[in-house]
C-alpha cells in the first residue's frame, strides 16, 4: 500500500475551532465538523497490516485459580502466565473478583471528568509530567508535530493517592478501584515470579513494591469524523511491569503480535493486561515489553 500524506485543510473546514485545541471532545463536539484538523493527521499506512486472531486466541488466565485454586489447578495457572507473558506480552483476567459495579462506577466518574466544563477541567490541566494530577490531550504536546485523537486524565494513585476533586464521587471510587487494581496486579506479578522460577515473593521484594508507584489513567478517544487520518495512541510500550485495562465495550486497542498489528475485543468485567519495560527488563528479555497503539472510529469511546 502507497503512503499517502494529507493535505492541509483550509481553515473554513473546522466550525467553531479553538486557537489551539485543549480538548479533543470539544473539537469533536464542534458544529459540522466533518474532517479533522492537518494537526493531528497520520499517513494511512500507520492503518495498514492488521490481521485477526481467532476468537480464544488470546491468553485468559483465570485469577481465583491463581489465588484460591488447588495445588494442581494453580501450577497450571501459573505456566499459562509464563505462557501469555512470552508469546503475547498480553492476556485477559477474568474471575479477578472486583465487582462490575466497581468497574462500571469507575467508567461513569471518569467520563463524568471529561463532560466537565473545560474551565474546570483546565484546574487540573498539570504543567510537568511528574505532576500528581494532569490532564489534557495528545500523548506529549512539547515534542509533536503531529497530534492524537485523545483527551486524558493521569493521576497518581500510589504511595501517596491523588485525585480531582470533580466530579464528585470521583475521589471515593478512583480509591477503591486503585486498592482493588493493585491487590490483583501484585497477585499476578506472585504468579509471574513463580513463573520464571523464582519464588513468588521475588518481584515483590526485589522491587519493593509497596514503595512503587501506582498511576491511573483514563484516556477518552472521541467520534472522529475521518478515522482513517487520525490515531488515538501511537505504537508505544509502557514504562511498569503491568498495565490493568478496562473498557468501555467499544474497540480500538491493538497489540503487535509476530509483527502485525492484531485487534483486541472487549470482554464485560475482565481486565485486559499486558507487560511492561520494567517486566522484560527483570525478566532478561524473556518477557517482552508488547508494542500497543489506540485507532479511533466515528463512535467514540
Amino acid at each position: 500500500m502507497a503512503a499517502e500524506t494529507a493535505s492541509p485543510l483550509p481553515s473554513n473546514t473546522f466550525p467553531s475551532q479553538p486557537t489551539k485545541i485543549t480538548s479533543i471532545k470539544t473539537l469533536a463536539e464542534s458544529p459540522g465538523l466533518t474532517s479533522i484538523p492537518a494537526t493531528h493527521t497520520f499517513t494511512p499506512d500507520l492503518h495498514g497490516q492488521v490481521t485477526s486472531v481467532p476468537e480464544g486466541s488470546i491468553p485468559v488466565i483465570d485469577y481465583s485459580l491463581l489465588i484460591s485454586g488447588t495445588p494442581g489447578q494453580r501450577s497450571e495457572i501459573v505456566h499459562e502466565l509464563g505462557r501469555a507473558c512470552q508469546d503475547w506480552g498480553f492476556f485477559m483476567v477474568i474471575n479477578h473478583g472486583v465487582p462490575q459495579k466497581l468497574l462500571s462506577s469507575i467508567l461513569d466518574r471518569c467520563r463524568g471528568f471529561f463532560d466537565l466544563e473545560e474551565e474546570d477541567k483546565q484546574e487540573f490541566k498539570g504543567n510537568h509530567v511528574l505532576d500528581p494530577i494532569r490532564s489534557g490531550t495528545s500523548f506529549n504536546v512539547s515534542v509533536e508535530k503531529a497530534f492524537y485523537w485523545r483527551d486524558f486524565l493521569k493521576i497518581f494513585v500510589h504511595l501517596v493517592f491523588y485525585s480531582p476533586t470533580k466530579p464528585a464521587g470521583l475521589i471515593e471510587i478512583s480509591l477503591e478501584y486503585s486498592q482493588r487494581v493493585r491487590e490483583i496486579a501484585r497477585g499476578l506479578l506472585t504468579g509471574i515470579s513463580e513463573s520464571l522460577g523464582l519464588e513468588g515473593s521475588y518481584i515483590d521484594k526485589a522491587l519493593d513494591l509497596e514503595r512503587g508507584k501506582q498511576i491511573f489513567i483514563a484516556n477518552l478517544y472521541p467520534t472522529c469524523p475521518q478515522p482513517e487520518l487520525a490515531m488515538g495512541m501511537p505504537p508505544h510500550s509502557d514504562h511498569g511491569l503491568l498495565t490493568l485495562l478496562i473498557q468501555n465495550g467499544i474497540g480500538g486497542l491493538q497489540i503487535q503480535h509476530k509483527g502485525k498489528w492484531v485487534n483486541v475485543g472487549t470482554h464485560p468485567n475482565s481486565f485486559l493486561v499486558n507487560t511492561g519495560d520494567h517486566l522484560e527488563i527483570l525478566s532478561n528479555g524473556r518477557y517482552k515489553s508488547v508494542l500497543h497503539r489506540a485507532m479511533v472510529n466515528s463512535k467514540g469511546y
